[in-house]
């Protein structure tokens, strides 16, 4: 009796052991088949050099049919903004916005001389033909474009405009962005 004890647990020991390695033998092929949680995501369009260099500027320009000022967001290469980002701004509402629900302030013909800032305020010189902006609040449009525009900058509180490198007394105070 002994001996079928002995074969009886042999046995089943034997069928527990090959039951163990079974069961060891599919998860480890379920592992090696499951895929990676790690793997590198691969975006099904390449992002470009381009596309990486986009920013977005925020533009002031008149509403045409409500006469108020609105913003306008343009995406432009950043590139354009390294090295005078100022005189860039300057220059994109000096060309127009981009809709046709908004109209271009600054009178044609303005051209633009010069940006310094000193002590975060922007002096912009302009030409002669800044002054061509019709009424007193075409002119405070004007001013209000520009002040909101590059007040968007950290750096910049308040813009002092000169024509052709001279103070005019039309536009002679400092303007400073409403808070």
């Amino acid at each position: 009796m002994r001996k079928n004890k002995k074969k009886i647990i042999a046995i089943i020991t034997l069928v527990l052991i090959i039951l163990l390695a079974f069961f060891i033998y599919q998860n480890v092929s379920i592992v090696k088949n499951k895929p990676d949680e790690y793997e590198d995501y691969t975006p099904q369009e390449e992002i470009s050099e381009e596309q990486m260099r986009q920013t977005k500027v925020t533009l002031f320009f008149e509403n045409a049919e409500t006469g108020e000022l609105e913003t306008e967001i343009k995406i432009i290469d950043a590139n354009l903004l390294i090295k005078e980002p100022y005189k860039e701004l300057i220059n994109m509402l000096i060309k127009g916005p981009q809709s046709s629900n908004l109209k271009k302030l600054i009178p044609d013909g303005t051209a633009l001389h010069d940006v310094k800032i000193e002590q975060s305020c922007a002096i912009i010189n302009l030409s002669n033909e800044f002054l061509n902006y019709g009424t007193e609040e075409n002119k405070l449009k004007i001013i209000n474009s520009i002040v909101n525009t590059l007040t968007n900058l950290k750096e910049i509180n308040s813009i002092k405009f000169l024509i052709n490198g001279e103070e005019n007394e039309k536009l002679a105070e400092t303007y400073m962005k409403n808070k």
